[in-house]
Parts: structure tokens; sequence; C-alpha cells
């Protein structure tokens, strides 16, 4: 019964200062809007930039760099053991870019349980001849089939079938600024000239866009039978194993194992995009520290529109406490107009940033560098409305507990005394 006139008595509090009360719940409904619109588009611009260079990424990454032997033959020998060497200008001798005994090694990768899939890779670099110039490139030999189920490959192919790759011999696909460079056309020949000068003849079945225009100028992608022929290697001939995990941060620790494992270097995905993944964190901290500023402004707007409310209110206040009604009750009216305030503009400001953010996800982003992205991106996870509902209910709670507080301690006699 109690309960049912406090909530009563807050209503009629609140349809008295109604433009006061719509003032606040505007504020809240702003805060949470802009909240709910910021982190969607934000974090969805790092899910575009995940999809343009993490997605393309190996979690690991197997090789052999081509490095100086760390111990020299002198270091070996026995009457200089304990001898100090001091050696100079040392040169790389002897490395083979290939990884050894790759066979053994894709078994026991395929079998262990935290590995998602593997994907072979070739890199040789090539000149590609435009008329007399040569022009420096790069063929990266892949299984089209493993590319595509775990790095997305068909995704940015803009032109052409990535799998005739795979079908049909001596084809290649270009990326799309070096393609407009050697001014070809599906269809046409490029003839590229390995590191021995020995010329081949290659097929363009399709253009390939990164949204890195820089390496599009150099890229292009062959099958791995094709690019061992251009490089005079066996079927065997593997430069790079790319893994993909199921968990991607048990990438650094996995990446150490399989170095000494396979007697290879190794590279995770952490170490290889830590200044990108520093970006994604610094945008994602600018947009929640925004919205949190703008839900903590929100909060002060309904303290002072309370904290006049009170004061205008003394002698309801006093007449309640007059009639029986005690400080706690006082306080929970308050606090039931604080709460709806931060309720009702929170609902409305969920409503109004999901219509806002599927406003900007509709606005056409056409840009030859991003041939993949048509709208703005717009993240829309449950978690960003979870997160600013209750922070928006949080924030008007406190900032109504004070001036509740202060008319829970209103003194009835004081008050009619004084009228």
């Amino acid at each position: 019964m109690i309960s049912r006139l406090i909530v009563s008595i807050a209503r009629s509090l609140l349809l008295a200062r109604l433009r006061q009360t719509m003032v606040a719940a505007v504020g809240v409904t702003f805060s949470i809007m802009m909240f709910v619109t910021l982190l969607g588009f934000m974090n969805g611009l790092n899910d575009m930039l995940d999809g343009l260079i993490l997605n393309r990424t190996a979690h690991i990454r197997l090789f052999n760099d081509i490095k100086p032997k760390e111990k020299q033959a002198i270091e070996k020998a026995k009457d200089y053991k304990n001898r100090s060497h001091f050696i100079h200008s040392v040169k790389s001798s002897g490395s083979r870019r290939e990884i050894y005994n790759v066979g053994a090694i894709t078994k026991a990768i395929s079998r262990d349980p935290r590995v998602l899939g593997y994907a072979p890779k070739i890199n040789a670099p090539v000149f590609f001849n435009d008329g007399n110039i040569e022009i420096t490139g790069v063929i990266n030999g892949i299984d089209v089939e493993a590319e595509a189920r775990l790095f997305f490959f068909k995704d940015y192919v803009t032109k052409g079938n990535p799998m005739d790759v795979k079908t049909v011999a001596n084809s290649i696909i270009l990326g799309k600024a070096l393609a407009d460079k050697l001014l070809v056309d599906i269809g046409d020949r490029v003839y590229v000239n390995n590191s021995q000068g020995e010329r081949f003849s290659l097929k363009v079945v399709g253009f390939f866009e990164s949204g890195l225009m820089e390496l599009d100028k150099v890229n292009s992608y062959a099958s791995l039978a094709t690019t061992q022929k251009i490089v005079g290697k066996s079927n065997n001939y593997i430069t790079d194993l790319q893994i993909k995990l199921k968990d991607l941060n048990l990438a650094p620790a996995m990446a150490k194992d399989y170095s000494k494992l396979f007697e290879c270097d190794s590279e995770d995905i952490q170490t290889a995009n830590a200044q990108f993944e520093t970006g994604s964190n610094v945008r994602s901290i600018i947009s929640y520290a925004v919205g949190i500023t703008l839900l903590i402004v929100a909060g002060f707007g309904i303290y002072n529109i309370l904290n006049m409310m009170i004061f205008e209110k003394m002698e309801s206040i006093a007449i309640l406490k007059a009639t029986g009604f005690s400080g706690k009750d006082v306080r929970k009216v308050f606090m039931v107009i604080a709460v709806s305030i931060g309720l009702i503009g929170g609902l409305a400001g969920e409503v109004m940033g999901f219509l806002l953010s599927n406003l900007i996800d509709n606005i056409p982003f056409n840009t030859p560098a991003l041939p993949t992205i048509k709208t703005f991106p717009v993240n829309y996870s449950p978690k960003y409305y979870i997160i600013s509902f209750v922070f928006a209910l949080l924030t008007t709670y406190f900032a109504g507990y004070f001036p509740a507080r202060k008319a829970s301690r209103v003194d009835p006699v004081v008050i009619i005394r004084g009228k």
C-alpha cells in the first residue's frame, strides 16, 4: 500500500514539474543516443579495419628468415672454444627460404586441437615486363581453397573467379593497382621474369583489391604449382605456413613453441600488428570516455532539477512528514522520480541511438581504396545498449540520491512554523 502511495506521489511531482522533467529526460536520451551511436560507429570502423588487415593475417606465420648464423665456424672449433671472438661484417650464406620437412610439419599442425586450419604459401619476388620497363612485384603462391576458407580471399577478388587460379594453367590474379599500371584486363597475358632472368607468360583471370593501394601495386596471386614452376622449385617447396587458431590469444605462446619444435622462425599476429591493435584500442577508449562523459553531464542536470524541485516543494515535503511519512519514505519518493527519469530517458535513448545508427549504416560510402565497403560501418552489438542503459540508471540513481537524502532530513516543524 505504501509503495503504491509513494509511486503516486512521485508521479504527481513529476507531472507538476513536467517541463523540467522533460528537460532532464531529454538530457539522458541525448546522452544514451550518442553513446550507442558513437560506440557502434567506432567499433564498426574497428571491425572494418580488422577485416582489411587482421582477417587477412595469419595468427601464426612459420617461415625461414634470411639471417647470419648465430654460431660461426670459429666458435665450433675446439681449439678456439675458450677464446674471445671478434667477427665483423658477417654475411648471410647458405640460408634456404623454404620450410624444411613441410609435410611432417603440416601433419603435426593439423592434429593440434587448438588449430582451426593452415594455408601454405610461397613468396616469390618477380619483375613484371611493361615494354622495356621492369616493374618490381611479388607473386604469392597460394592454395586458393584454404585461403578462401581461412582468410576470406574471395571477398577481395573484385573481378573474375578466384577458383580459376587453381583450374586454369599458368594463370594469375593481379592487384588492381598493378593491373592498371600494366594496362591489362581479364583474359590478357602478362610476362614476368624470375630472379634468374627466366621469362614466363601468365593469363590474367582476376583482380584483387585489399583496400591498401600500396600493396595492390606489387601483389599478385597464383597457384602453388604455377609459383613453384616460376621459381624453379619442386612441388614440396613452401616458404610460409599461415596458421589460424580457434583462440587468437594463444598465438604468442604457440608461435614460440612451434618455432622451437619445427626449428624455423615464427611470428604471431599480436607482434605483427601491434601498432594496429593499439589504434583500435585507443579509438574504443575515446568512444567510451566521450559517452560516459555525456551521461555524467546528464546526471548533473538531473541533480540540479531535483534540487530545485525539493526547494520549491518544501511545504509538500513538510506536510508529508507531518502526516506520518518517514524520512525514508520521502527519500524513496525522490529516488523514484530520479530513476523514472533515467528509465524513460534511457529507453528513448536506446531507440533513438538504434535509429541514428541505422541511418549512418545506410549512408553510401564508396571509395576505390575500399571496394568491399558500400556504406559506413556500424556495429550493433547488444553490449553497447546494455552498458549504456545500466550506466544511465546508475547515473540517475546517484544524481537523485543526494537531493533525496536532503529531502528526507527536512524538519516539518521548522517549515510550517516559518510559514
